[in-house]
């Protein structure tokens, strides 16, 4: 027999082929259910019997799908991306993904059962973003389930994906900023504060900083890494995000003479802890010396201070956009702002910034229009 069409309930079938025997003589059988009509059984039979005359059908995996995303996080994603991608891909594996479609079968996940997925993540209020990156991690795994033949086709390729929404960018002013550090003054983190806006870095690269990585003399700092905390707890020192991230800054008089007044009262401290004090040659690190977590100093620093300067709240990632804000408002050549903030090219700087742009082209007419008239 060609192949089977099997009523397993209402709008229930089990499609099935005879494969032939494996080595040790059990027969092995082609075998997937279809919700629908029987027209729809046997679209997938006409379907899978051509395939099998052309030698390219699989027999279906019958692994959980929880399994082998776990088998895939660590035999191929682990290998391929840094470590604190590697727990943003867990993370969504194990929270989102494993959750909804985890007991499956690999082979019986179904493009309507992912498109179904991602309408519930959205129904819980995740974000386009989120969920297009989920996407991109679950529809890797399958892409890797395909190659060794587990599956013959990626479910995930033929799902719709919200559509990708900018987010209203928010930032300091000129006078909100200088507004903002007036207030930070008496503040125990004035210095990161007056740093992240000089410099316009990640949270986690300041967080990661160390005193080896800060030149005095010539008032320069170099970003080498980046403190990462880890989702399960703990936390980890990994390279910058990108290779462009791994940069060299120049500092203002103020912030060096900032940081070397910071670094004194440091000291004072850790003499009074002596062996207490865990050394890691953090430039922010606790009272004890241990790492910081960007949540804390955002809820019980930054945003308290935003809101006593009765500025707008925003997060502590923005003050990264306040800089490159403030810098191509005031005519800073774009690539300079890039490699300050260590983007990975030129046109990412552009494109995120791009609400700096109209300023920048009316600049730009006006000094056209000088030069024109002879002016």
């Amino acid at each position: 027999m060609a192949g089977q069409i099997i009523r397993r309930g209402d709008d229930s079938w089990t499609v099935r082929i005879f494969l032939g025997r494996a080595t040790n003589g059990k027969r092995k059988y082609f075998n997937h259910t279809v919700r629908g009509t029987k027209k729809d059984a046997q679209k997938l039979l006409t379907a899978k019997l051509r395939e099998k005359d052309l030698g390219v059908l699989i027999e279906p995996a019958s692994m959980p799908l929880s399994e082998y995303l776990a088998q895939w996080l660590e035999e191929v994603a682990k290998s391929r991306v840094r470590e604190r991608t590697f727990e943003q891909y867990k993370w969504l594996v194990m929270g989102y993904i494993g959750t909804a479609l985890g007991t499956r079968c690999v082979s019986d996940v179904q493009p309507f059962d992912v498109q179904k997925f991602y309408g519930d993540l959205q129904k819980k209020g995740l974000s386009g973003r989120t969920i297009r990156y989920t996407h991109n991690v679950f529809s890797s795994a399958m892409k890797q389930a395909v190659k060794w033949k587990m599956i013959s086709n990626n479910p995930c390729d033929h799902c719709d994906l919200p559509r990708h929404e900018k987010k209203e960018m928010k930032y300091l002013s000129s006078e909100q900023t200088n507004i903002f550090l007036t207030t930070a003054q008496a503040s125990k983190w004035f210095v990161l504060f007056l740093l992240a806006i000089e410099t316009g870095m990640r949270p986690e690269e300041y967080l990661g900083l160390q005193w080896k990585d800060i030149d005095f003399e010539g008032s320069v700092l170099v970003v080498r890494r980046a403190l990462v905390w880890l989702k399960g707890g703990g936390f980890i020192f990994t390279e910058p995000k990108t290779s462009r991230s791994r940069r060299s800054i120049p500092l203002s008089n103020r912030v060096t003479l900032e940081l070397r007044n910071f670094k004194r009262r440091q000291l004072e401290k850790r003499l009074i802890l002596g062996t207490e004090y865990q050394n890691n040659d953090l430039v922010f690190a606790s009272e004890i010396g241990s790492p910081l977590s960007n949540k804390n100093i955002a809820n019980r620093h930054f945003k308290p201070l935003l809101k006593k300067a009765g500025l707008p709240e925003i997060r502590l990632y923005d003050l990264r956009h306040t800089t490159a804000t403030l810098l191509l408002t005031a005519n800073e050549n774009p690539k300079v702002v890039s490699e300050r903030l260590g983007h990975a090219s030129i046109s990412l700087t552009l494109d995120t910034y791009s609400h700096v742009l109209p300023t920048m082209q009316k600049s730009a007419t006006e000094k056209m229009e000088r030069m024109m008239s002879g002016g």
